[in-house]
């Protein structure tokens, strides 16, 4: 068995459209929610979102693409030429794209929940108007495994390629998944992450609906304010979109190439609570963690940092609170705890992606990003949820994710040395 190693990150998010602007924002402690304008949302009574902002797909497909792909795989791709650009595996700004021979045989997972929904959800009004059919690329566009179609063609990827849809885990799977190919030898070189573009009615009202959705309105000009993770007032989530794509190999490949290591990637826990369809269960959650760690050989005395799933639902930060606490016992109010999604909003599969790639961040560079909006602390979430960047050395840490149905996905990251 293999160590794995993270070499390439690209993203594109409500925070940048690029994993460094992302990833500088949030060490800033940078809100990337506003008011949702994807649609005319007017009465309704969510309107924050967190959009991804300016950016150009162009740089990435041609027009004929751009059209026939939904802004998922639009994101997907985006995110994974800039993790290969990333890792020295093509080079920047490079038309056409030339690539490093390893491309050929690589792999690529991408995870995504709701897929090409603005695709269906724009063909579906259209036909209701009766303006004009239905597009034959609907179907294809609109489907889950299109991102890491589209990703292979791009970069002449042939090897594995893998569209995962695990709800809000869906990312985090994507990575644990290529990171046991690569580990077990099936794989040397695999790009993994997750993509969403979920902002148009039928998800906002599908969400809302579930009670799952912050109403809180941001006024312009102004701190949103929310979401609200592990806050006494928090309301719930605030739905966000975006991709990040992580480039992931296996050691002796990395050092034969002399490529930047951000971090190596050890243990992958993967449950089901077995519970119920939207209500988080303790168990699986825990359970999760601790696969992990022990894959990755290590107990709860070695973690120093948990990148928390903290989604500031109600029930959901609370349940993830006593999986902690189950797990590490009083340690769980000392080790050092982030909720990124206090920034990015909840961009569902993209988001267990991109707080892996920042969880890998904060390993290289002895920093961690705060968690904004927490005023008032949840009594029954007594965890050390870092509210200001904090300059400490971190060897091992968790990452989380969970969703609906009950999935849980909990990714061991250590400090990369040789």
């Amino acid at each position: 068995m293999g160590r794995v190693v993270l070499t390439g990150i690209g993203a594109v998010s409500p925070l940048g459209n690029s994993f460094d602007r992302s990833w500088k924002a949030a060490l800033a402690g940078r809100s990337g929610i506003g008011l949702l304008s994807r649609f005319d949302s007017g009465g309704l009574p969510w309107s924050a979102a967190g959009e991804v902002k300016d950016f150009n797909p162009g740089m990435y497909l041609s027009p004929k693409e751009i059209r026939r792909l939904d802004p998922f795989t639009h994101y997907a791709v985006a995110a994974a030429v800039m993790a290969a650009s990333d890792a020295g595996l093509i080079p920047s700004n490079s038309s056409p794209i030339t690539r490093h021979p390893s491309l050929l045989s690589a792999g690529v997972l991408i995870g995504s929940s709701r897929g090409g929904i603005r695709t269906v959800e724009r063909e579906m009004e259209r036909s209701c108007r009766g303006s004009s059919r239905i597009s034959p690329y609907t179907m294809p566009s609109s489907t889950i495994g299109m991102a890491a179609s589209a990703v292979a063609v791009t970069l002449g990827i042939r090897g594995h390629c893998l569209g995962i849809s695990n709800a809000c885990t869906s990312g985090a799977n994507a990575i644990g998944e290529a990171f046991r190919l690569i580990k077990s030898n099936h794989l040397r070189v695999a790009l993994a992450g997750g993509s969403e573009a979920p902002l148009c009615r039928f998800c906002i009202e599908g969400y809302g609906n579930t009670g799952a959705l912050s109403q809180v309105t941001p006024l312009p000009g102004e701190r949103p304010g929310v979401p609200r993770p592990f806050d006494k007032a928090r309301d719930g989530f605030v739905l966000g979109e975006g991709a990040s794509v992580l480039l992931l190999e296996d050691l002796e490949s990395a050092v034969e190439r002399k490529a930047k290591i951000y971090a190596e990637i050890a243990g992958y826990g993967n449950t089901s609570d077995a519970f119920h369809m939207t209500r988080p269960d303790s168990d699986g959650e825990s359970w999760a963690m601790l696969m992990a760690m022990e894959e990755a050989g290590t107990t709860p005395d070695d973690v120093d940092y948990i990148n928390t799933h903290g989604t500031a639902t109600e029930i959901g930060d609370i349940t993830e609170a006593r999986a902690i606490r189950t797990v590490f016992g009083r340690r769980s109010s000392v080790i050092a705890a982030s909720a990124l999604k206090s920034m990015t909003g909840h961009m569902l599969a993209a988001s267990g992606a991109l707080e892996t790639a920042f969880t890998a961040m904060t390993l290289r560079g002895g920093v961690i990003p705060p968690t904004i909006n927490l005023d008032e602390r949840e009594p029954a979430c007594d965890l050390n949820v870092v509210t200001e960047k904090t300059d400490r050395e971190i060897r091992i840490a968790l990452t989380n994710s969970f969703g609906f149905g009950g999935t849980n996905a909990v990714l061991l990251l250590r400090k990369y040395s040789s």
